[in-house]
């Protein structure tokens, strides 16, 4: 784009046993802890989650104002919760997970809980969430009355013991090779790089790559909700957010009280990941597609082609020029696509990538290049740009069994490019590691709701790029009681950020007061984005604030 083994003892302990004696069981920070009470040969992660959750339950987290660097503002307070490395050993080794936190600002009668947000990625850092209000988000104002806004680091990720796969400094470095093979000999060199990149996971971050599963950063979500003292979890979950949702549903059914998924993944076993991402590749064609037809409507702003054929045509001359030359030494055709791939997934890229574009062909090149290239200098970018990749190619390489035949990825990706080739190759590339991944990977979850579960409200664009439509459709399917908003005709990536009322007035609403429309409701596009008028420049902008939109992973 998303089993462990049981301790052995000397005797059987139930589980309201080891709830009520967990207290006395030593935790370490990243390393074995000493001695402790023990699973019998029929534990689970199961039980270790409740019991990391109840003792997290005692412990609470310590909240302190947030260290200077991670760039969060008073009176924002950040913490850490202890939870198992391995849930089938909940008194094995911990880790620590960042959590950060801003109070309600209604009165104490109008608090309803903790809100938690996951932004996706996987490898998508929340501990941005609490901006909202620093920042005075008028969509959340309301929302921000009665919940506190609690953002986290899931495991792997930023300063949630943090895993790497390759020098930063040399991950980040352009130009890289295009993605688009001309011959044999390009795919066994893409290959090569895949399987070096693997085994870089392998060796940088072994120990931690069996753990690095869906399924745990759900049980870590609910070790959080324990921590915070809530009784039942408040959750917004975007992009695989709602895998992380959809997977916790199905674990926690009974600890959910609100939740809203929007712009879904498609969380049946047969797409997690490998067939997924292959869907994304068709989505992402379309919405890309629907841009270039925008751009062509706007020719009189943009000057890059008054039909969308002459788009594609200038696009592809783009192309051929930076791979015949990478533009300013640093943007070859790799780098195109990791820039121009910010148009489909979000509205709010329409007219910088599009002004970006215009520039440089009004001989502007340091316009592209400065939006593109890769700044060596960002030392802590950088290695935050490389953590995200590790993580998100961690998680979906364990979360699934993926095809280990190159012939099966050869054929897939030939035939799939040549009627939707905007992503294909890119895409294939990125994710090829989990065919020679050197770590245990696992069945993915039957998503679906049991018992107890609470009507779920799921928000989906008709036409995301990053996660087709059918996904939402799935994930209503497989969740009983689910109401499903349609945003129809439009196609951003994460709808609830937008400013849509149909859309808005609803999530408040169900936020509110857990109520939902009596059935499934269909809303009017927000605006299309609107050019400067002709003659005049766009304010510069290369891309989206990363306040309110999903991950994006980066195209190696």
């Amino acid at each position: 784009m998303i089993r462990t083994a049981a301790l052995t003892g000397a005797a059987t302990i139930s589980a309201g046993a080891l709830a009520a004696g967990l207290l006395l069981a030593p935790s370490a920070g990243a390393a074995p802890a000493a001695p402790g009470p023990r699973l019998s040969s029929g534990g689970t992660a199961e039980l270790g989650a409740r019991i990391a959750a109840a003792r997290a339950a005692h412990a609470g987290v310590k909240w302190k104002d947030c260290p200077a660097d991670w760039g969060l503002e008073k009176p924002i307070q950040c913490g850490f919760v202890k939870v198992p490395l391995d849930y089938a050993k909940p008194f094995g080794k911990t880790i620590d997970i960042a959590v950060d936190r801003i109070g309600h600002t209604g009165t104490k009668d109008q608090r309803q809980g903790a809100l938690i947000y996951n932004p996706g990625g996987p490898g998508g850092s929340g501990l941005r969430f609490p901006r909202r209000v620093t920042t005075k988000s008028p969509l959340w104002t309301e929302t921000a009355k009665a919940y506190d806004f609690v953002g986290f680091d899931p495991r792997g990720v930023g300063h949630s013991t943090p895993i790497s796969c390759v020098d930063p400094q040399e991950f980040v470095k352009a130009p890289k090779a295009d993605p688009v093979p001309d011959s044999e000999a390009d795919k066994r060199a893409q290959r090569k790089l895949a399987a070096e990149y693997a085994d870089g996971c392998k060796e940088r971050s072994g120990w931690m790559l069996p753990h690095m599963t869906t399924p745990n950063t759900a049980r870590d979500l609910d070790v959080i909700r324990a921590a915070l003292g809530e009784k039942k979890l408040n959750y917004l979950g975007v992009s695989y957010g709602t895998y992380l949702g959809g997977v916790y549903a199905t674990l926690f059914p009974t600890h959910v009280r609100r939740m809203i998924v929007d712009s879904v993944v498609n969380p049946s076993k047969e797409k997690i990941w490998y067939q997924a991402n292959l869907d994304q590749d068709v989505a992402f064609q379309t919405r890309w597609n629907d841009w270039k037809a925008w751009v062509a409507q706007h020719d009189a702003v943009f000057h890059i082609g008054n039909t969308p054929a002459k788009v594609e045509a200038k696009y592809q001359e783009l192309r051929a020029t930076a791979k015949a030359k990478p533009i300013g030494g640093v943007v070859g055709p790799a780098e195109l696509i990791g820039f121009f791939q910010g148009a489909p997934y979000y509205d709010s890229s329409w007219v910088p990538v599009a002004q970006t574009w215009s520039d440089y062909l009004a001989g502007d090149t340091q316009a592209l290049v400065d939006a593109i290239a890769p700044d060596m200098s960002d030392t802590a970018g950088n290695a935050a740009a490389e953590n995200g990749n590790a993580v998100y190619t961690a998680v979906e390489c364990a979360d699934a069994k993926w095809p280990t035949s190159w012939k099966r990825w050869d054929r897939d990706n030939t035939e799939l490019h040549k009627k939707h080739p905007f992503l294909t190759w890119s895409n294939a590339w990125m994710n090829l590691p989990c065919a020679t991944w050197k770590s245990k990977q696992h069945e993915p979850v039957e998503v679906g709701a049991k018992r107890g579960l609470p009507p779920v409200l799921i928000v989906q664009s008709e036409r995301d790029a990053a996660t087709p439509y059918e996904g939402a459709v799935e994930l209503h399917r497989r969740l009983a009681g689910s109401r499903l908003i349609t945003e129809k005709d439009a196609g951003s990536h994460g709808v609830t950020s937008l400013v849509n009322p149909c859309v808005n007035s609803r999530v408040d609403a169900y936020l509110l007061t857990g109520k939902t429309d009596a059935r499934d409701v269909t809303c009017a596009p927000h605006a299309t984005p609107a050019p400067p008028a002709a003659g005049a420049k766009a304010a510069p902008k290369a891309a989206p604030s990363a306040l309110d939109l999903p991950a994006v992973p980066a195209v190696r």
